[in-house]
C-alpha cells in the first residue's frame, strides 16, 4: 500500500464501539477458530453499546447476559434503562418489576419504574413508586 492510497482512507469519528469490543479479541484462539465472548465480555460491550446510545444493541446483548446470570441486578437495571431508551416500556417495566421483587430496597429501580409508568400516561400509578424513591433517597415531602 502506498502511502497516497494509506491517505485515501476516510477516517470517521471512532471505531463504533461494538467492533472494537470484538476487535480486542479477534486472534485469541488463532486465525479460523470460533470464540464465544465470556458473559463478562458481552456484559462490557453491552456497557460500551448504552454509552454510545445503541440502546437497541445493548439491549440485545443484555437480554443475554440477564438470561445467563438472573440474580445479577446490575445487568437488568442496565437492560431495563436499555428499554426505557429504546421506548420499549412494557419491557422495561417487566425488568424493573423483577429488580424490585427482588430487591424491594433498590431505590433506582423504584425511580425508573415511576417514570416508566409515567412515560406510558400512567400518572396516578407511578405516584406511590416516585414517591418511594424519594423515601428512599432521604427527600421529605414538604410540610404543611
Amino acid at each position: 500500500m502506498t502511502t497516497e492510497r494509506f491517505n485515501e482512507y476516510a477516517a470517521h469519528d471512532g471505531v463504533a464501539p461494538d467492533r472494537w469490543a470484538s476487535a480486542l479479541h479477534l486472534f485469541d484462539n488463532g486465525v479460523g477458530v470460533p470464540r464465544e465472548e465470556t458473559v463478562l465480555e458481552r456484559w462490557e460491550r453491552a456497557q460500551l453499546l448504552f454509552e454510545a446510545k445503541d440502546y437497541i444493541g445493548a439491549a440485545r446483548l443484555l437480554a443475554d447476559v440477564v438470561e445467563e446470570v438472573p440474580e445479577q441486578t446490575g445487568p437488568r437495571l442496565l437492560l431495563a434503562r436499555a428499554y426505557y431508551h429504546s421506548a420499549q416500556l412494557g419491557r422495561a417495566e417487566e425488568q424493573l418489576r423483577r429488580i424490585i421483587d427482588r430487591d424491594p430496597v433498590e431505590h433506582y429501580a423504584h425511580l425508573m419504574l415511576g417514570r416508566t409508568l409515567e412515560r406510558q400516561g400512567r400518572r396516578a400509578e407511578a405516584a406511590p413508586w416516585l414517591r418511594m424513591a424519594a423515601a428512599f433517597a432521604g427527600e421529605l415531602p414538604a410540610q404543611d
